[in-house]
């Protein structure tokens, strides 16, 4: 559990540091000179200067930055940040959103190139390697959720008193549980290379839309590609995973403006601690699983930092946009104010989703 939850923290680390080193590539590229580089938070554990620029590695391992020259105080000099043409400062800041989607793509890339990706399949789809019954959600406090059973579990068995059934066939699953709603039934899973049996009572009056066990289950075959299908296949992904994302959240939005209920669970909100447990469960699950979870969450972070606001760099592009726009730059002073407003939202909102987090697992 150590080692998943350093390889964890290590990874969730290397995300940040790749998106910082967008910015870094690109403001070397355009000759804005860099004052640091640094990985992590300060305060400072070792720092080296190499050429003009200080490589640090820093305490508290949540982040990491880049200090360019002229950004946090606008200096008209050919080395500087803000005296570079708006084309150039706005590269620069895509820099980091369009290096999350590379490394995403990348990721997605070696796991269809060595494990293959999952594609669900129908009970009735024939020649297809190692057909398997996954899970792919588990609503709270559900038979399954109490039981323990979690997103990319393969259920493998399941049985009662005086019933079995081993079958990678979704529909019959299906059936073997609602036979034997309100008994005790025994599923064997596979989490990684773990077998584990999990005891759970289907519900006879379950909620609606979530089914007896409270399980969402599909059956999946994987497709490993070769090497140069595998690039073209993780870009392809990537695409089609932000896509849904952007499209999900524009519903959701409509949704929200229109008084139109949601489904249960979509506005389910998870900070640091949900998506760090997220990780250990992918991980546990299998080391393709965790890959692609962290692939997921790469391009999640893409999105939601293209977001308008400031503080993000999206909203660093709202003020080169309006720059652009105005034929001048909005005032230095008025841009700090409303960066550091908004930085706060954030960190509060971050700090209560925390706090929402502990309660939720503690209770």
């Amino acid at each position: 559990m150590i080692l998943t939850i350093l390889i964890v923290i290590i990874s969730l680390l290397f995300l940040v540091t790749i998106h910082e080193l967008g910015h870094f590539l690109l403001a070397r590229k355009f000759g804005v000179k860099v004052e640091e580089f640094g990985i992590g938070i300060p305060p400072k554990i070792i720092g080296k200067k190499i050429g003009e620029t200080i490589y640090s590695l820093n305490l508290i391992p949540l982040g990491a930055f880049v200090k360019l020259y002229g950004e946090e105080e606008r200096i008209q000099d050919s080395r500087s940040f803000s005296g570079k043409p708006i084309w150039q400062r706005v590269l620069i800041v895509l820099g980091g959103v369009v290096a999350f989607w590379i490394v995403a793509a990348i990721i997605i890339s070696i796991v269809a190139g060595i494990w293959g990706l999952p594609m669900e399949i129908e009970d009735t789809d024939q020649g297809f390697k190692n057909p398997q019954i996954e899970i792919t959600q588990v609503m709270k406090n559900s038979p399954a959720f109490e039981a323990d059973l979690r997103m990319w579990d393969i259920v493998e068995k399941a049985k009662t008193d005086n019933n079995e059934i081993t079958t990678t066939k979704v529909g019959e699953f299906v059936d073997f549980i609602n036979i034997h709603k309100g008994e005790e039934v025994i599923l064997t899973i596979k989490r990684g290379k773990e077998i584990l049996n999990k005891t759970l009572v289907p519900r006879v009056n379950p909620p609606e839309g979530e089914g007896p066990t409270g399980i969402v289950p599909k059956r999946v075959a994987l497709k490993v590609y070769p090497w140069r299908k595998a690039i073209i296949q993780g870009f392809i992904a990537t695409r089609n995973q932000t896509l849904m994302i952007i499209y999900t959240l524009g519903s959701i939005i409509s949704s929200l403006i229109r008084h139109i209920p949601l489904p249960k669970g979509t506005l389910e909100v998870t900070g640091v601690i949900g998506i760090f447990e997220f990780l250990v469960h992918a991980f546990e699950s299998g080391v393709n699983n965790f890959l692609l979870s962290l692939a997921s969450i790469t391009i999640f972070l893409a999105i939601f930092n293209s977001f308008p606001i400031p503080a993000l760099d999206g909203g660093k592009l709202l003020f080169l946009t309006i720059e652009k726009i105005r034929k001048k730059p909005v005032s230095q002073k008025i841009e700090e104010k409303i960066t550091v407003f908004f930085f706060g939202l954030i960190m509060m909102l971050g700090i209560l989703i925390i706090i929402k987090d502990i309660v939720t697992r503690i209770s």
